[in-house]
């Protein structure tokens, strides 16, 4: 790729960093360091670490406050649900890791930028039929690499025992909540979200589209901690995922069961006995 091509990227970057890192930091002055003075990956990375923690507490204080409070209820009849202790434990861990597992996609958009994956600028380039193809495959390959990814940190014993373990030390409906969701060390959340990254280098993929995804996939793992069924084949929510934190051993996938159930983990969850009176 040229010069004039890469600079698109460098162009979109630069875009989304003054929109992000403008609307929540003030502009500097008076002796104060402005993150307009930081260098290009300096401010990509700030950029990814504010948009990790503002889609974290919105996304989570908003779903807690609906399922625990409005609708607790209806999602938790027994009245069992997390302590607030315990969720102040997991925002803590999730405070601590978001700036080291956001250098993940800081250095994948600096990879792109450097014209060193597949990634392309504008859908123009390619077409609709087969962007939306080669979108399709991108998300088979990261799902197949989501499965993987996650499947070894269970096999492989030094990688659960120092890296996965302390996000499965929540194992049950009343510790599990949405903020569990990015309660990881930040080697566990690197290796998770590697597939995004490696996939980039196999299949050509809209630029946009990838961030896009990325942002999505941030907020499904909030959402999938829950300990909700929704009932939606074939989406991995939060009923198949509450499983998966019981029995160490099942249900590893990312969006859906597919690879689950190609691989031989898939485990349904069972309707709840207030559930299985109203069907």
């Amino acid at each position: 790729m040229d010069e004039a091509y890469l600079g698109q990227f460098v162009r979109q970057t630069k875009l989304i960093n003054e929109v992000i890192l403008g609307g929540l930091l003030p502009a500097g002055g008076g002796g104060m360091l402005s993150w307009k003075e930081l260098p290009h990956f300096g401010q990509t990375w700030l950029r990814n670490v504010l948009s990790v923690g503002a889609v974290y507490f919105v996304t989570c204080g908003l779903w807690c406050f609906y399922i625990y409070y409005l609708k607790r209820h209806v999602y938790f009849p027994s009245g069992s649900i997390p302590k607030r202790s315990t969720m102040l434990k997991q925002i803590w861990l999730s405070v601590k890791s978001t700036p080291l597992y956001s250098l993940l996609p800081t250095v994948t958009e600096y990879m792109v930028e450097k014209g060193w994956t597949k990634c392309f600028a504008n859908i123009e380039e390619v077409g609709w039929p087969i962007y939306i193809f080669y979108t399709l495959v991108y998300v088979i390959l990261v799902e197949f690499g989501t499965y993987w990814a996650h499947r070894e940190l269970h096999d492989i014993k030094p990688l659960y025992k120092y890296v996965h373990a302390a996000h499965h030390k929540y194992n049950k409906e009343d510790d599990l909540s949405p903020f569990a969701g990015l309660a990881l060390n930040p080697i566990d959340g690197i290796i998770q979200a590697s597939p995004l990254v490696i996939a980039l280098f196999l299949v050509p993929m809209h630029f946009l589209t990838y961030l896009v995804l990325a942002f999505v996939e941030g907020v499904w793992t909030i959402n999938i901690h829950d300990c909700i069924h929704g009932k939606v084949w074939p989406v991995m929510g939060g009923g198949y995922h509450k499983i998966h934190h019981t029995t160490y051993r099942h249900n590893y996938g990312g969006y859906t069961i597919f690879m689950d159930w190609l691989f031989g983990t898939l485990c349904t969850p069972e309707l709840e006995p207030h559930e299985k009176k109203s069907s």
